[in-house]
């Protein structure tokens, strides 16, 4: 009786921790993801319309300024040409990686935890990427003239100058937007055919959703193809992932500029995005498990706990490679290489470089190696903002800081940013009322996903030991 009495409680134990274990009706699921999308207090659409009037102000307000003033506003100049505008641009696509990573590569190794978070992870990519886009054309000054990065044939035969690091940005965020958008939107077929039998007739919404459900019935023959079509797509957009800031590193890497010139920023970058990417997720999730309806029972400590795992072994992965490319280029003897890493710790801005340290690699290790600690929302919450900080310093330290110190001292001069300050703030408003606006328009969670997961496992009992079982339903 009492062995009984065990079992029942370790598997209510099981099934209270695991959302894959306690499963729901699927019009229950529905229900409450739809209700998380239309219940909307007054505090929502106050932050609404602060962030609103923040992107007004700084995205067209303060860059028609710099349009009709110049470059010169800014704090760009010699010999810091590159200033924040660029930080950003790396900074963002970096976020992006977040959403391949969670829901490609997750999805081939056939993680069940990434199941109802997948499409919080696969918006931040297209967000992200969308900041990064207004932060290259900030950075040109004469954004009217942006076609000439195309590969366009013309009348006189002129092409555009490959050799430009703003032609290699164009074709990556383009390839990977394009790519990360249609990845985002098969997973979100099914979700939206559901929405649109959930809204009632005669409505903009019922319109919206039936335009974009494409007619989708959940015929056996539709979730072939649908599967058969996420399955090409997550191997397919895994290698464009790396290549992307694979080709972000390369606009660095290309020139002999000291600190730049390094054989490991290839993959230093893609540790390095994946690190902002996993924090910024990770943020997302404690927001909309803490301020919508209904989620905290799809998103649970376990994933939190998960999560909190891959930022600790990423956190690693980048202090090894922060290691690998300071110690060889300080063994490398190279007199204003030294000069310029004696400058990132000892100079005016040395304590950005500590803090960045201290963010990237501290803070995680002393605070993710506990199980307790890293299923606990609010602490991983701020985990994932202390990452994102320390992994801004550290596109700050690589861009104007290096830029500082050349091979011509007499240029040397400490960046000193301008109005780009407020074009990057308004870049991180238009990111959130992005994020905002989708969590009213789209379902959050792949309700069809989790279902699947649900049906796909199992308690079993060997002898006294009770243990999951996972089944394959393709």
């Amino acid at each position: 009786m009492a062995d009984h009495k065990h079992h029942t409680s370790h598997e209510e134990h099981l099934r209270e921790q695991h959302l894959m274990l306690d499963p729901m009706p699927r019009g229950k699921m529905n229900e409450m993801v739809m209700e998380s999308m239309h219940t909307t207090s007054w505090k929502f659409w106050l932050v609404f319309g602060l962030l609103a009037a923040l992107v007004a102000y700084a995205l067209f307000y303060k860059w028609g300024v710099m349009i009709l003033e110049g470059l010169g506003v800014a704090g760009v100049n010699r010999p810091s040409y590159w200033g924040i505008f660029l930080v950003n641009t790396v900074f963002w696509i970096g976020i992006s990686h977040a959403g391949t990573f969670i829901s490609a590569i997750l999805r081939v190794f056939k993680a069940e935890f990434r199941r109802p978070f997948t499409r919080a992870a696969e918006l931040m990519t297209t967000f992200g990427l969308i900041q990064a886009g207004f932060s290259i054309f900030m950075h040109m000054g004469r954004v009217w003239l942006s076609y000439w990065l195309m590969p366009y044939p013309n009348q006189r035969q002129l092409w555009p100058n490959f050799h430009s690091p703003l032609s290699w940005d164009l074709l990556a965020i383009t390839t990977y937007l394009l790519s990360s958008t249609m990845y985002l939107f098969l997973p979100l077929i099914p979700d939206l055919a559901m929405a649109r039998d959930r809204t009632p007739d005669g409505t903009w919404q019922k319109v919206f959703y039936r335009i974009l459900a494409l007619g989708f019935r959940g015929t056996e023959g539709e979730w072939t193809h649908l599967r058969n079509a996420l399955n090409i797509f997550a191997f397919a957009i895994i290698p464009v992932m790396f290549s992307v800031h694979t080709i972000v590193s390369w606009d660095f890497a290309m020139a002999t500029r000291p600190g730049w010139n390094s054989t490991i920023f290839g993959p230093y970058f893609v540790v390095g995005a994946l690190h902002s990417g996993m924090g910024a997720v990770v943020m997302v999730l404690a927001v909309v498990r803490g301020t919508m309806k209904h989620m905290k029972y799809f998103i649970r400590p376990e994933h939190f706990e998960a999560i909190g795992k891959l930022m600790l072994i990423i956190s690693m992965a980048w202090g090894y490679f922060f290691f690998n490319d300071y110690i060889v280029q300080w063994y490398g003897g190279d007199k204003w290489t030294k000069e310029l890493l004696h400058w990132h710790e000892a100079g005016p801005m040395g304590w950005m470089w500590f803090g960045m340290l201290i963010c990237n690699v501290a803070i995680p290790w002393a605070i993710l190696w506990n199980k307790k600690w890293r299923s606990t929302p609010w602490l991983l919450f701020l985990v994932g903002m202390l990452i994102n900080v320390g992994m801004w310093f550290e596109r700050y330290i690589i861009v104007p800081i290096s830029l500082t110190i050349n091979r011509m001292p007499f240029t040397w001069r400490l960046y000193q940013p301008g109005i780009e300050v407020w074009l990057g703030i308004g870049t991180l408003a238009f990111f959130i009322l992005l994020y905002m606006a989708a969590s009213r328009l789209i379902p959050l969670i792949p309700v069809w996903e989790v279902q699947e997961g649900q049906m796909a496992h199992s308690l079993k009992k060997y002898g006294r030991e009770t243990v999951v079982a996972v089944s394959d339903l393709e």
